[in-house]
């Protein structure tokens, strides 16, 4: 495991290097074997590297890791860009299962993250996060997002978003009765949500309004 999390974690963060030494790989197979057909392939390989290679090491460290903890020491913007947005250098400390301390990095664009979207959500400096890890190599590190702090408050304000919609529908137009039943039902739906279980100010304010609610 450590050799494939060392050869996942060079995939991902150094596309370009990775992409020139899987098209010489294709051609010296081709050479051996005498024929074109490893280039072809190794090359539909190192383009598929360069798009998804962070994904499919967010993938590989979920499935065979193990959970640590991490903090972004510092962040940095670069000159770079990816849809028209500039590129961020993270400097990282990660704390492994048994106390060990590993200084790591990440980019923008190298960063792996699980579960896979097609978003980059990036941890703010100075808050700890999950991570895991494969021992023997611990600066190849995914970020768990559903499971650290930051991404539970983003899926809390997602799943916040209907209630808000309800509410301010009803406040429109307060004698509707289909709009107070709407949003009474919104306000269960949040409150039945495990995922909502942390937001215990919302939680707290939502039971009252929907006692209001069904009093009225």
């Amino acid at each position: 495991m450590k050799i494939l999390s060392m050869l996942f974690y060079f995939f991902a963060h150094h596309g370009a290097w990775s992409f020139l030494v899987l098209i010489f790989v294709g051609i010296v197979l081709s050479i051996w074997q005498k024929t074109i057909t490893y280039v072809i392939l190794v090359f539909v390989l190192a383009i598929f590297n360069v798009f998804t290679g962070q994904f499919v090491n967010a993938i590989f460290l979920n499935q065979f890791g193990i959970r640590g903890s991490a903090i972004i020491t510092l962040s940095k913007e670069t000159s770079s860009t990816l849809n028209d947005q500039y590129i961020w250098d993270y400097d990282v400390v990660m704390k492994t299962a048994d106390g060990k301390d590993v200084v790591t990095k990440f980019s923008t664009t190298t960063a792996s993250l699980y579960p896979v979207r097609n978003s980059i959500l990036i941890p703010p400096d100075g808050e700890r996060f999950v991570v895991k890890y494969i021992p023997g190599f611990e600066k190849n590190i995914v970020i768990m997002t559903d499971e650290s702090s930051y991404g539970k408050k983003r899926i809390t304000h997602e799943n916040l978003e209907p209630v808000q919609k309800a509410r301010n529908q009803f406040e429109s137009s307060p004698s509707n009765e289909s709009f107070r039943k709407a949003y009474a039902d919104e306000i269960r739906t949040f409150l039945e949500n495990p995922e909502n279980a942390t937001d215990t100010i919302n939680l707290i304010q939502l039971k009252t309004i929907l006692s209001q609610l069904q009093n009225k």
